[in-house]
């Protein structure tokens, strides 16, 4: 997952102004025109802006600071989305108030912008996250038109270059400031920033040469993966305006809560209930398992709250090798509804049973901070 702090290079307690300067400096020198239409470039370029587009934002950077990319997913679907380039550039020259300060090297020709992501929320269940899985999700996405072939244009015409732009698709006008001459980059306000002009619309499509319809995609999701975490599938999203390429699918995965377990990273932790006979004598006894139910040997004289651990039995590790363990705290079950003859036994041990020793052995709480202490 990204670190937006340090891809701007800016500690978490940073200013408003120091994230806004750090940006500002890391985008002019990613900016794509600065760079020959180098895609690495473009590339850190958006990221460097979706994380200033995050950090900007008091509630989304509380939220972000809180839980995440996972804390930027709100509800109805609202949220956090990668940004495309367009929206990476509109950002820039709206803070900043320019586009492109260098000169030459600037875009010769627009190119058909790319589709509007999809994000895509997947629920996973534990038995999923141990074995990896499968699955195949239907999604309506925006997909070229079938009567003009997504060009927009009613068949028999075409579209023609933006006489404003001269089919550039910005427009560009000097600036004075203190600090010398600044060319400002805007959208052409004629073509809306596409470099072209369509006199007869599509009559499917009404000039837009997208349409809705329905895709069945099939998602591989490794083993091991934890809520938050986000798959990227590239270039089979929407479909551009007028040949477009398709955007992107982000499918961030949403782990469900299982009873039976709690999760840390790859390990599991569980409690099992166990009769006082069990611990006293010994007994082999049932243990969850992610796959199918454990056998788990209690020694005799085990107290209660002694935790064991099965090597190999938690989650596997994301795109890595290597198996998690699961831990099992063994906890005295208490009944509380005895018949008569229960009773008596009972009284019967409890006349005979020894004293428990004044010193008392070390509880759960204290093995478990002498494990993470080491």
């Amino acid at each position: 997952m990204a670190d937006f702090y340090s891809a701007l290079g800016v500690p978490k307690t940073a200013s408003d102004d120091e994230i806004k300067q750090a940006y500002r400096k890391l985008a002019m020198q990613y900016h794509p025109d600065k760079n020959g239409g180098s895609k690495e470039a473009e590339e850190k370029f958006k990221s460097l802006t979706e994380a200033y587009d995050v950090l900007r934002d008091p509630q989304k950077r509380a939220a972000y600071d809180r839980y995440g990319e996972a804390g930027l997913r709100g509800g109805g679907g609202q949220g956090f989305h990668h940004v495309d380039l367009s929206e990476a550039l509109n950002i820039f020259m709206r803070d900043f108030g320019f586009g492109d300060l260098f000169g030459a090297g600037g875009r010769q020709q627009s190119s058909p912008r790319s589709g509007a992501d999809v994000k895509l929320d997947l629920d996973l269940t534990m038995l999923e996250v141990a074995t990896g899985i499968t699955k195949k999700v239907k999604l309506k996405l925006l997909d070229p038109c079938d009567r003009c072939s997504g060009k927009g244009a009613e068949p028999g015409t075409t579209a023609q270059r933006c006489a404003t732009c001269a089919g550039q698709g910005e427009v560009r006008r000097a600036q004075q400031s203190f600090f010398g001459q600044f060319v400002s980059v805007a959208p052409c306000p004629a073509c809306r920033g596409e470099g072209v002009t369509i006199t007869s619309p599509c009559k499917s499509c009404r000039g837009e040469g997208r349409q809705r319809g329905e895709h069945e995609i099939e998602l591989k999701v490794p083993a091991g993966v934890s809520s938050g975490q986000y798959m990227h599938l590239r270039g089979v999203g929407n479909a551009g305006v007028r040949g477009g390429p398709r955007g992107d699918v982000i499918v961030v995965f949403d782990v469900l809560e299982d009873d039976r377990f709690e999760r840390d990273g790859e390990d599991l932790y569980c409690e099992v209930l166990v009769t006082y006979p069990q611990v006293v004598l010994g007994a082999d006894v049932d243990v969850p398992g992610v796959t199918g139910p454990l056998t788990l040997r209690i020694p005799a004289g085990t107290q209660s709250g002694e935790v064991f651990t099965l090597r190999g039995r938690g989650l596997p590790r994301v795109n890595a090798s290597g198996v998690g363990d699961l831990h099992a705290r063994v906890q005295v079950w208490t009944p509380q509804d005895l018949d008569r003859e229960e009773e008596r036994l009972i009284e019967q041990l409890h006349e005979v049973q020894a004293k428990p020793p004044e010193k008392r052995a070390k509880g759960f709480w204290a093995k478990m901070k002498e494990v993470i202490s080491g």
